[in-house]
């Protein structure tokens, strides 16, 4: 039995792939139902197109037409044959069509990875604008802390992130999309707000507010406080910066935060930013890109939308 089992894996596969440039001749001719009219609508010679055929036929075993006096006629194979290469050809054709229409930006896709101040407060204005330009391109959208987005960046998982943190992976490509500055917030009855301009130090007698380890705002908070010697252990670690300025405005601790983000509940009196003197939390947001990724036509179109603003 182990004999007759390895003399089969040895033994040479029957058969052959089938010819497509044949495929495409038979088709021809069975629409036309007849070999001259196929090959001139071919712009072949007629010979070269019975020739063809007969190497079709004879590779498949089969015979396809029954040649007429007038024309030809297909076979039961000839018919069987000649359903899926209609439906073959018809999906060539709108695969070529796909791909005109993604060079055209008439359809595309493209997935975007931010962090949360700029998905929040930065891409929405961008994204809406390059829909109006471009409606036939899908966008979609994730938010989540930097990490998340440089992981899924090198696993293919998006086309584009943009980040808070700081430069890390060699496998990326950042360029720097826009300033912002980190701002200490609190609710206006707070007692750091009697006591401000607060200095360095006394940071560390009031509750903070953070976000969860991985998120370049916190990143980029913990490292100038590391600069000044003050490390801040957080009294609420919040998975969003909704849910951190919710609960600043309720009383409960401080926060920094970009200020971008809070410009409504400024406006509205919910909160207000604190003083701290020498103390200036100042970082750039970056564009992130897999340096290996080519930029389909959709993702260039955005990338050149966004260089143009």
């Amino acid at each position: 039995m182990i004999d007759l089992y390895r003399s089969c894996q040895r033994a040479p596969r029957t058969g052959s792939r089938m010819n497509l440039n044949h495929l495409s001749i038979f088709q021809a001719v069975a629409v036309a139902d007849s070999i001259s009219r196929g090959a001139e609508q071919l712009h072949i010679s007629q010979s070269a197109v019975s020739k063809q055929l007969a190497d079709f036929e004879q590779a498949l075993g089969l015979k396809l037409f029954d040649r007429l006096p007038r024309g030809v006629r297909l076979t039961e194979p000839g018919r069987l044959l000649l359903g899926y290469a209609n439906r073959l050809f018809a999906i060539e054709a709108e695969a070529e069509r796909a791909l005109v229409d993604l060079r055209q930006l008439v359809r595309g896709r493209i997935i975007i990875g931010a962090s949360r101040t700029i998905g929040s407060y930065l891409l929405p204005e961008r994204l809406a604008a390059f829909r109006r330009q471009h409606p036939g391109v899908e966008l979609e959208l994730q938010v989540d802390n930097t990490n998340t987005i440089e992981r899924r960046l090198i696993s293919g998982e998006i086309d584009l992130g943009f980040t808070e943190g700081v430069v890390n992976d060699a496998q990326l490509d950042y360029a720097i999309f826009a300033q912002d500055e980190l701002v200490l917030i609190a609710d206006p009855a707070h007692a750091a707000v009697l006591q401000a301009p607060l200095s360095v130090s006394d940071l560390e007698s009031f509750p903070m507010l953070m976000h969860e380890i991985g998120s370049g705002t916190r990143e980029v908070t913990e490292i100038a406080l590391a600069n000044r010697k003050i490390r801040i252990r957080p009294a609420m670690t919040l998975a969003s910066t909704e849910a951190i300025k919710q609960t600043v405005a309720a009383g409960g601790g401080l926060a920094f935060l970009s200020a971008l983000s809070i410009q409504t509940e400024l406006d509205a009196g919910r909160l207000v930013v604190v003083a701290v003197k020498a103390l200036r939390i100042r970082r750039p947001l970056y564009q992130v890109r897999l340096r290996t990724a080519t930029p389909g036509p959709s993702l260039q179109a955005f990338l050149d939308a966004l260089k143009a603003r």
